[in-house]
């Protein structure tokens, strides 16, 4: 008999389907778990067809259509299955439950498509019609403000606590040898705060790199000591205006995660124009909305905001194309608005000061965050993506942020790198 008394789990509550995706009998595998989900489309099993995205780098993404005779291509949308299958071992990375947990807790906000079923390697969801996003399209006045007011709801919005709990004191952790030894680590980096966070996430990335070699432990361990520096410095970031230090953040706005939604009436497109309080561009926003919660976690906002700015370069990592420091501030201001709306509070100019100011000093993390997730993902990962050079780019960004903030690179004589000198850029 079930415990009436029990909280609720948002993960239990989702219908499970007790298969998997088979990697290597794709279509197969993947209109048996739609079929399921969608007995009704047996008959027409024949008109389903399933179109594969490839947009991400860690999981297999289908769109699963059935393609009956007289429907139009909204009705066909309006009914079409996503299918996103889990990469090979990434739960070394990512926290499934949670991010199931995350994503219902969107999906009761309106924030996210509804969550139609999990299996034992990914999930089943209502397909959100819209456009992905390349990042060029990050790059236009339209969709950059689209992101910010989207990115501000999401931070005034949604409670963290459903996400995390209050870390322990490391006193309050009894000696035992069944205790993790990452749990220990989590709660001497951040005691008293909400766990797990963007700070603990890493690590918990830092503790799985391999250490077989001389060389694999010291990287290992100076990337923690990097760590603890970073949280010394920045781990008691203040919150926006006051509130808290932690938002519920997305911690992976690349392109591909924005989804630009069918243009909304001239009237609805009008009131979210003005509730920005007027822009000097002349495109309304966009309305956009954001997909795949695996990397959600409490963190600062202007970590979410400096890493959704990382990814204007794309995966080729563009240092040319970031936002300059002009647009930088207009998407803070746009921000700020959305985020004390829906906070149903006053925009003081102040903040925008004080979170531009955080936003800066926040843009070496991004690459730190991912050149070690990059690590990770050369040794297990069977996609064909190049992590082990893409995590010594990011690390690149860290490293050369750190030397700029420091004064090693002036002292040295050498020139500014090109992230650094665009994003110094005024216009």
């Amino acid at each position: 008999m079930a415990n009436e008394n029990a909280p609720f789990d948002p993960y239990e509550s989702i219908r499970y389907i007790p298969a998997r995706y088979n990697y290597e009998d794709s279509d197969n595998s993947a209109l048996s778990l739609v079929l399921t989900l969608r007995p009704e489309w047996r008959e027409t099993k024949d008109s389903v067809e399933f179109v594969r995205f490839t947009d991400g780098i860690t999981n297999t993404l289908l769109k699963a259509i059935n393609k009956q005779p007289g429907l139009s291509q909204a009705q066909i949308d309006n009914e079409a299955v996503l299918l996103r299958a889990y990469g090979k071992d990434t739960e070394v990375l990512i926290d499934r439950k949670k991010e199931t947990s995350s994503h219902c807790l969107l999906a009761r906000h309106g924030l996210a498509p509804a969550l139609l079923a999990r299996f034992d390697n990914g999930l089943l969801y209502k397909y959100l019609q819209g456009n992905v996003c390349s990042p060029a399209d990050l790059r236009k006045p339209e969709v950059w403000r689209g992101v910010a007011q989207r990115l501000g709801q999401w931070h005034a919005e949604l409670p963290i606590n459903s996400i995390s709990t209050t870390c322990p004191t490391p006193t309050q952790i009894a000696p035992s040898k069944t205790k993790r030894a990452s749990l220990v680590a989590m709660a001497d980096l951040t005691p008293g705060k909400p766990i797990p966070n963007v700070w603990t996430t890493m690590q918990r990335w830092i503790l799985e790199l391999p250490i077989s070699t001389t060389q694999q432990l010291e990287r290992r361990t100076l990337l923690q000591k990097e760590l603890q520096w970073l949280v010394a410095r920045l781990g008691d970031t203040p919150g926006v205006g006051g509130t808290n230090p932690f938002v519920f953040a997305h911690c992976d706005l690349l392109s591909g995660n924005v989804i630009i939604e069918p243009a909304p009436s001239s009237a609805s497109a009008s009131r979210r124009s003005s509730a920005s309080g007027g822009s000097e561009e002349n495109e309304p926003p966009a309305t956009v909305s954001f997909i795949d919660y695996e990397y959600a976690t409490p963190a600062p906002a202007s970590f979410d905001i400096a890493n959704h700015f990382a990814e204007w370069g794309g995966f080729d990592c563009d240092f040319t194309v970031l936002p300059t420091r002009h647009v930088r501030r207009a998407f803070l201001r746009e921000y700020l608005y959305s985020f004390s709306m829906h906070m149903n509070r006053v925009f003081k100019e102040s903040e925008l000061d004080d979170l531009f100011d955080q936003v800066d000093a926040f843009r070496g993390v991004p690459g730190f965050y991912w050149g070690i997730w990059a690590l990770i993902q050369a040794k297990i990962s069977l996609i064909d993506f190049d992590y082990a050079s893409y995590a010594e780019v990011r690390l690149g960004e860290y490293w050369a942020w750190k030397r700029e903030m420091n004064g090693e690179r002036a002292a040295a004589g050498e020139q500014v790198p090109v992230r650094e000198r665009r994003w110094a850029q005024d216009e």
